[in-house]
């Protein structure tokens, strides 16, 4: 029997109780991999695809870390956050606003918000879409997503992922735990291997990729890490 996952609430309020280590720009969150280097991948690489990018969507934007980073490469007009919980909420409008851009905040989960047609030049989905379950919520999300951005716009995604052979993720599992076992010790590693359990539900590169290219996106993979990877999606 498959073990029941966390509720929304749950996961609000573990989020709620968390911003101090969503909040570092220099290192991202620390318990991924190669989060400052995405960053900063993310950044230049969507300012390339969509140079003239004015309106940016943040679906869990956490703390802001992917709205400000975007936001030093070029000014936006309009920034719009989404997230669980209100203190992250907070905690971004209070760093993005010294960047000048209007922001406006929505405290919802991903799967209720109303999304516009054609109305973001770009969307960034951070550590948020592993909470998706099923996979026809990936489908359909990854439908609303590419009928929320104008042509041209483009959607990146930095997310923990599975793999689709058996062996191949016992072994990127095995070296993420000796990662997380590196950063503090065993009991990190248990403490973050249980809550990924109870939470999370990753996908691999693959489906991700399939599902994003049957949106209609041009899809590729921009940065892979171990359990992390980066995607990087263009609608025509």
């Amino acid at each position: 029997m498959t073990p029941a996952k966390a509720t929304i609430e749950q996961i609000r309020a573990r989020f709620d109780a968390d911003v101090e280590r969503f909040s570092n720009l220099d290192t991202g969150q620390m318990s991924t991999q190669d989060a400052a280097i995405v960053l900063e991948m993310i950044a230049n690489a969507a300012r390339r695809v969509t140079p003239n990018a004015k309106d940016l969507l943040d679906l869990g934007c956490g703390a802001g870390n992917f709205s400000l980073k975007l936001s030093q490469t070029a000014p936006f007009e309009k920034i719009t956050l989404v997230d669980l919980s209100a203190n992250m909420l907070d905690r971004a409008v209070e760093r993005l606003t010294p960047t000048g851009a209007e922001i406006h905040v929505e405290q919802s989960d991903i799967r209720d918000i109303d999304l516009e047609p054609e109305s973001h030049d770009l969307i960034v989905a951070a550590a948020v879409l592993h909470h998706l379950r099923t996979e026809l919520e990936w489908a359909t999300t990854f439908r609303r997503l590419f009928q929320t951005l104008k042509p041209g716009g483009s959607l990146w995604i930095w997310d923990l992922i599975e793999h689709d052979i058996p062996g191949l993720q016992e072994e990127m599992w095995h070296r993420y735990g000796e990662y997380l076992a590196s950063l503090k010790d065993a009991s990190y590693r248990d403490q973050v291997f249980a809550y990924i359990a109870y939470e999370d539900s990753p996908r691999s590169v693959a489906f991700q990729l399939h599902h994003l290219r049957a949106a209609g996106f041009k899809a590729d993979l921009v940065h892979k890490s171990g359990c992390f990877a980066a995607i990087g999606a263009w609608k025509p």
